[in-house]
């Protein structure tokens, strides 16, 4: 039979006690007390920032001053960072905001705005923004340029195919400088309004946008860098296999097969940049 030292097992465990009390106390003894502490700086840190928005630091500051939650100049043991994230998450603009405290005094916040991206104007007379997310954001005064949808548009159409086809445009350099306008046509189609060239372009329903609008880049490129930009009043680009065009002066469609022509200009285009290469050679073995 197995006989316990009760007297050696009762020492074990007071210097177990002792030890992990002796360690909190040291920890919390070398723990600094900021809580007497004057909050000293308010650093402010907006993302994208660089990208015209609805927010900036000073407008942020302003909020927090008005409500007095501006914490400089307070004590560090009355700010809460909690209650200032959730005061600035109820902002419109604001898609995430985080608030925390420095060891020397220091009040840091972040926050990441809601981008809009496109504006409605349709036809029922609703007028708001779409944020990249797909938000609803109400009608405020925004200055900077961006894509204006007009047409009959309801808030699910918007919300479901407008902000795909308004994130793919504001995120290709070529086409955030090129298209000014959506136009939703009654039966859920779309056209696009350009700011260069006296052309409408149709794309049908808001599916397959990059195939579509990367055939129009290739035309664009390899078609009406020959023809002229004002060719052509109205480019379709529903279609996979086809571009049909309506010319300026003429009522007249014209079907260009997209594998024919677009492969032929791009041919052209290449024998043009390497005629000067071969004459050149030719010139040097002379």
């Amino acid at each position: 039979m197995i006989r316990i030292n009760w007297k050696k097992t009762l020492l074990v465990v007071a210097d177990i006690f002792l030890g992990v009390y002796l360690l909190l106390a040291v920890t919390a003894f070398n723990k600094p007390d900021n809580s007497s502490l004057v909050c000293s700086q308010v650093k402010i840190d907006i993302s994208d920032s660089g990208t015209e928005g609805f927010l900036n630091t000073e407008e942020i500051k302003k909020i927090l001053q008005k409500n007095n939650m501006y914490p400089l100049g307070k004590l560090m043991g009355e700010v809460n960072c909690r209650e200032m994230e959730e005061f600035l998450m109820t902002s419109p603009f604001v898609d995430q905001a985080q608030c925390y405290k420095t060891q020397n005094g220091h009040i840091n916040i972040m926050l990441t705005q809601r981008m809009p991206i496109i504006r409605i104007m349709a036809e029922d007379g609703s007028n708001y923004y779409l944020d990249n997310h797909g938000g609803i954001m109400g009608n405020i005064k925004y200055t900077a340029d961006m894509i204006i949808a007009t047409g009959k548009i309801s808030q699910k159409y918007a919300q479901d195919s407008l902000s795909q086809v308004a994130n793919f445009i504001t995120h290709s350099k070529l086409w955030n400088s090129q298209i000014e306008q959506i136009n939703v046509l009654h039966d859920g189609t779309m056209e696009l309004v350009p700011r260069v060239g006296e052309h409408t372009i149709y794309i049908g329903k808001p599916t397959d946008i990059e195939q579509k609008l990367d055939r129009l880049e290739k035309f664009y490129r390899y078609g009406l860098s020959k023809a002229g930009w004002n060719k052509y009043k109205y480019i379709n680009v529903e279609f996979s296999n086809q571009i049909i065009c309506r010319r300026n002066d003429s009522d007249k469609k014209e079907e260009l097969d997209k594998e024919d022509e677009i492969e032929e200009h791009e041919h052209e285009a290449v024998q043009q940049q390497e005629t000067p290469n071969s004459e050149s050679t030719q010139n040097q073995q002379q």
